[in-house]
């Protein structure tokens, strides 16, 4: 890893090279706040490692710099929109807004969203839900590119399509943020680049031979990422891919049937109150039990001890912020002709 930073300092930095690409300066700000957080939370791939793509989607005006959504239909618990390219990490923040307001009220609210901009680290959205004693459930998928091969196939049909969800415990919330295929796509495009090998087949070749080299996605003709569960149990992993594309292309009514409309992102959110279910307290009691239960599990060989999703990352945030978040090496290099180019200095690294 690279130097530490602090993290106030990067968000201040993201938010500046954002605004001078012509960002909306609340857009500016938010897309900031997440791809820092991202950060924090140990999701290298799809913190800042994102904001140079970021910039030259806005600076080809395929990420809109200022709007609003498109509403196209307004229930109570269910909200659809069109994103119309608009930043995702504030569409979806939006989004958050609205349905923790209606879930107080009616139990739970749904917001889908079509046509959006990439959302980043799904993980960063959710201690904003928990920290309100709310659940949360949140997957999205991009309906223009294809890496992921059906279980059982060798050619790529759809994507990676995250599933992230967090509840609260009474002490740490349990947060999760799974890619339904082995691999996401940063990480191949990143060892790619850096000519390494993945650490186990988690891809495919043209011809559907397993294989440990990223190289295979990007070769001609192309192979492809395999599913959750591999070569094995893919069809685990193929199956909540599929529900991914339903939750959000299908309820959003526009996805991979459409003609191509650059690098978008169609997103489910979902957000629960359990004191309108079974009653916040009972909620707790069951989940907090759950928690225990694991801690107090026996480690088998290899492990000190047993955690809970999420539970690393948010050591990892609590670290940081105290003393400094480290950047992957390759971050700071690939915001630097930005930040030439837009005249903005670079921040200073903590001593």
């Amino acid at each position: 890893m690279s130097s530490r930073y602090d993290a106030q300092v990067l968000i201040r930095f993201a938010t500046t090279l954002l605004q001078r690409t012509g960002l909306d300066p609340e857009m500016s700000g938010a897309v900031a706040e997440i791809l820092v957080e991202g950060d924090l939370l140990g999701h290298t791939t799809h913190g800042l490692q994102l904001l140079a793509p970021y910039l030259g989607e806005l600076e080809s005006g395929s990420m809109a710099k200022s709007g609003s959504p498109l509403v196209l239909a307004d229930f109570p618990a269910a909200v659809t929109w069109d994103g119309r390219h608009l930043p995702g990490p504030w569409l979806t923040l939006q989004a958050i807004a609205l349905a923790v307001e209606r879930a107080k009220i009616n139990g739970t609210c749904t917001v889908v969203i079509r046509r959006s901009h990439h959302i980043a680290c799904l993980a960063a959205y959710l201690k904003r839900v928990t920290d309100q004693n709310l659940m949360v459930i949140l997957t999205c998928s991009d309906p223009r590119p294809a890496s992921v091969a059906p279980h059982g196939g060798r050619r790529a049909i759809y994507t990676p399509d995250p599933i992230a969800a967090a509840w609260p415990t009474g002490g740490d919330p349990v947060i999760l943020d799974v890619s339904l295929s082995i691999a996401p796509n940063g990480l191949i495009n990143r060892l790619h680049a850096e000519g390494r090998k993945l650490p186990g087949s988690w891809v495919i070749d043209h011809e559907g031979n397993p294989s440990d080299d990223p190289a295979v996605i990007f070769a001609q003709p192309p192979g492809a990422l395999l599913p959750v569960g591999g070569i094995d149990h893919g069809h685990k992993g193929y199956a909540l891919g599929l529900l991914a594309e339903t939750l959000t292309s299908g309820l959003a009514g526009h996805g991979r049937a459409d003609p191509h409309e650059g690098w978008t992102a169609n997103i489910y959110l979902q957000v629960l109150n359990p004191a309108l279910y079974g009653g916040a307290e009972n909620f707790l009691r069951q989940t907090a039990w759950l928690s225990a239960a694991c801690h107090d599990t026996p480690p088998r060989p290899g492990f000190d001890r047993v955690r809970l999703p999420g539970e690393a990352g948010l050591r990892r945030r609590e670290a940081y912020l105290k003393n400094g978040l480290e950047l992957y090496p390759s971050i700071m290099p690939a915001l630097a002709p930005w930040a030439e180019k837009l005249a903005v200095a670079p921040p200073e690294p903590l001593a």
